[in-house]
């Protein structure tokens, strides 16, 4: 069998697609995969170092905003769309895929629509509470429409589409303990460790208030810290905290560009901080982990608030929204969590009751239905 996938921009919408991608090999062993995404974009990098052939196409987002600057944008981002629905037909007649598979990412809007147009089967799925804008442009081109949790599939007209599937995780989340992970790590002793991750690309407001928080954990050494920094930000943040808090490895602070093995980190911890990207709460669940979220105010619909609420009713997650988030607030919420391990246990425990482990395997079972 032939497969194309189509993702981009973030790492929560590359990842379930590789996911998808190692599910569909062992149901179709010896298949060929191409992965397309959009130019200079972050699957560039990720999709290549997975093993998988990969293709780019022009596109870009489209603007919110009403000045001069925005008009001029998404009067680039038209031309893009006719260029780059262009680009995936010819990608997709030299293919020739049995189907194509969407997760995310505006790229996906010409790719589907090409295969659409070519008359190949076409999935999409949307992990997200609230549907982005380009799920529900594809809404009408996708025979199948595959959605994360419950709350989303209300959000589509034609419902004979709709199947719940949960969001699949990386392989990389199976089978690891939690001591195993923290041996792997060289983490010694039993202080409890936070990792904090605010998206692939970083985030400028929480970079900020880490920086600031980064002397309070040194000083405290009440808990081990990862953070991730974003490539966007590393430069700039590792400059500032040679100034303000030089000796921070020697307490316990590990400061990374980008946590690539993100699974044994994630595994290792007692308290994950995070944005509410789909993705990233689907492993939460699927590893029952506790977690702080902050959720990002910069989207479509909030739908990452609605994301993290889900979790927060459940009892696996607390919520701080970004107007609350100081290095104080942040600080003092943290040290709350890591000394209540009963809370942590349950937290996890209600986490854990979220997870839909058969996702990938259910997103396959819909292709095939396809095919």
């Amino acid at each position: 069998m032939r497969f194309i996938l189509t993702a981009g921009g973030t790492a929560g919408h590359i990842n379930p697609a590789l996911s998808v991608a190692e599910k569909l090999n062992e149901l179709y062993p010896g298949s060929s995969f191409l992965f397309i995404g959009a130019e200079g974009k972050m699957e560039c990098e990720l999709v290549p170092r997975a093993g998988y052939d990969f293709r780019a196409v022009k596109v870009t987002n489209l603007s919110r905003g009403r000045s001069a600057e925005d008009i001029k944008h998404n009067l680039e981002t038209a031309r893009n769309a006719i260029t780059s629905v262009k680009e995936a037909s010819n990608i997709i007649k030299e293919f020739k895929p049995d189907a194509v598979i969407g997760t995310g990412g505006y790229v996906c809007f010409p790719v589907i629509t090409a295969a659409h147009r070519l008359g190949v089967p076409t999935v999409v799925h949307e992990s997200n509470a609230e549907p982005g804008l380009t799920t529900k442009l594809l809404a009408d081109k996708a025979d199948l429409i595959l959605v994360g949790v419950p709350e989303c599939a209300k959000s589509y007209r034609r419902k004979e589409r709709v199947h719940i599937t949960g969001t699949p995780v990386r392989a990389g989340f199976c089978g690891l303990s939690k001591a195993e992970a923290r041996k792997q790590l060289g983490i010694e002793g039993d202080k409890p460790l936070v990792v904090s991750a605010w998206g692939s690309l970083g985030a400028r407001h929480m970079n900020e208030t880490v920086l600031k928080m980064i002397p309070r954990i040194a000083a405290s050494g009440e808990f081990l810290f990862i953070h991730s920094i974003g490539s966007y930000y590393y430069d700039s943040f590792m400059k500032e905290i040679e100034k303000t808090a030089p000796d921070w490895a020697e307490h316990g602070i590990d400061l990374r560009k980008y946590i690539y093995d993100m699974p044994l980190v994630m595994t290792a911890a007692d308290l994950i901080t995070c944005r509410a990207g789909a993705s990233t709460l689907a492993e939460l669940s699927y590893i029952g982990k506790p977690a702080l979220i902050v959720p990002s105010p910069n989207v479509t619909n909030n739908h990452q608030e609605k994301n993290a609420r889900v979790l927060e009713k459940a009892g696996g997650a607390e919520v701080l929204l970004e107007s609350e988030f100081t290095e104080e607030s942040f600080f003092e919420r943290l040290r709350t969590l890591v000394s209540d391990s009963d809370k942590l246990d349950a937290m996890g425990k209600a986490m854990r009751s979220l997870c839909v482990e058969d996702s990938a395997e259910r997103i396959c079972s819909c292709i095939a239905s396809l095919l």
